[in-house]
């Protein structure tokens, strides 16, 4: 008689389906302690209820189903911390922001000058107005791009003046 190599059980999708909906009928405090009981730790003191029950959920699931693969850990690993996106997302609003109305901005592109005249309530060009630069990039290039790269506003180090 051949030998039957058996794998390791398929995951029961109903039982894990039945933990994620108990979860849902936790209140703060005892998704709190189930946090304490699955991380070993307390959760920060200002984690919202959905993101607690979100971050157990997707622990149940990982735990039965499987978690990321070594590739997609590693490209997370490598994305920037929420403080630094949240950072150059309010350095990018600073410069964007100092853009006073009737600034031109100019660009050249494909052996033409795009100018962009900065409006109080957003950007024109064309005779069109547009609700931000993204959208200006957007109609001169047919792809997305960021407005403010596309216009030299963004990744520039600023200018220090000589002594």
């Amino acid at each position: 008689m051949p030998r039957v190599v058996i794998g390791p059980a398929l995951p029961d999708r109903a039982s894990l389906d039945n933990e994620i909906a108990r979860l849902r009928d936790l209140d703060l405090g005892e998704l709190r302690s189930r946090w304490h009981n699955v991380f070993g730790r307390q959760p920060h003191p200002h984690l919202p209820r959905h993101l607690l029950f979100r971050a157990l959920a997707y622990r149940l699931q990982a735990d039965v189903l499987g978690d990321l693969d070594g590739e997609s850990q590693r490209l997370l690993d490598r994305s920037v911390s929420p403080e630094d996106a949240g950072q150059r997302a309010v350095d990018l609003a600073r410069r964007t922001g100092n853009l006073r109305p009737g600034t031109v901005l100019g660009r050249e592109w494909n052996g033409q000058m795009q100018r962009v005249a900065v409006l109080a309530d957003g950007f024109a060009w064309n005779g069109k107005t547009y609700p931000s630069l993204s959208k200006v990039a957007f109609a001169i290039t047919g792809t997305r791009w960021s407005g403010p790269k596309f216009f030299g506003l963004r990744d520039k180090p600023p200018k220090r003046s000589s002594p």
